[in-house]
């Protein structure tokens, strides 16, 4: 086991002591695994801290939702959007997106996430897929002069907390390009963002009560700069 994966497999049974990882190739885009919770023990009744734990703090970095796996399939079908470019990947989660950016050309990627779980997932992630991430836990933190350098912003299932939607206008302030993945808000309204591809995908491990998530919008907006 290597010391990326070690270390996120720790973190995750500091909250459910008996989860273990695998990695799991995305059906949408099979070329790109992850470390995502192995549900192969997860049928049995949960310890009420278990449930707890689910509910109060899930581990969301240890499963892959749509609007990740869209993106990444987005960014297969058109390269163009990210090739030679410097991207980052906000609120990242497990990577996916960055990962796809990575592997299609894209000249510099960085994963920003405020859970220092999220960006040990990304780490054990990128080794998984041999590409080469940088990692910040705090966006609104860059140095200026790479904040003037970004060319793409990659946004996917930012919106599970609706009091993330004005974070939408402050990417504008940073970025000229953005693109946006999600499945919870249906009908978005927010200045410059623009629906322009749809999709559906299933979060994995499969967690059926979510059955509404798995269409997933793709916005684009243009920056104030």
């Amino acid at each position: 086991m290597s010391a990326a994966l070690n270390e996120l497999t720790v973190r995750l049974q500091k909250s459910l002591p008996t989860a273990n990882l695998i990695a799991t190739s995305m059906p949408l885009t099979p070329w790109l695994k992850l470390w995502l919770l192995d549900d192969s023990n997860m049928d049995r009744p949960f310890s009420p801290e278990e449930v707890r734990v689910i509910w109060e703090a899930p581990p969301y970095w240890s499963f892959c939702w749509a609007s990740g796996q869209i993106m990444a399939q987005y960014i297969e079908q058109h390269p163009s959007s990210i090739k030679n470019r410097v991207v980052v990947d906000f609120g990242a989660g497990s990577g996916i997106a960055a990962i796809a950016a990575a592997k299609f050309g894209a000249k510099r990627v960085i994963v920003c996430d405020i859970d220092q779980d999220a960006i040990a997932s990304c780490k054990a992630n990128a080794e998984l897929n041999d590409v080469n991430l940088e990692f910040n836990d705090d966006f609104f933190s860059l140095e200026e002069q790479l904040l003037e350098n970004i060319d793409v912003i990659l946004a996917a299932d930012v919106l599970y907390d609706r009091d993330n939607i004005p974070l939408l206008t402050e990417l504008r302030q940073r970025c000229n390009n953005i693109l946006m993945a999600d499945s919870r808000v249906k009908n978005l309204n927010v200045e410059g963002y623009t629906k322009f591809a749809e999709g559906h995908a299933e979060t994995l491990p499969p967690l059926e009560r979510f059955d509404e998530f798995k269409h997933v919008i793709i916005y684009e907006a243009k920056g104030f700069l």
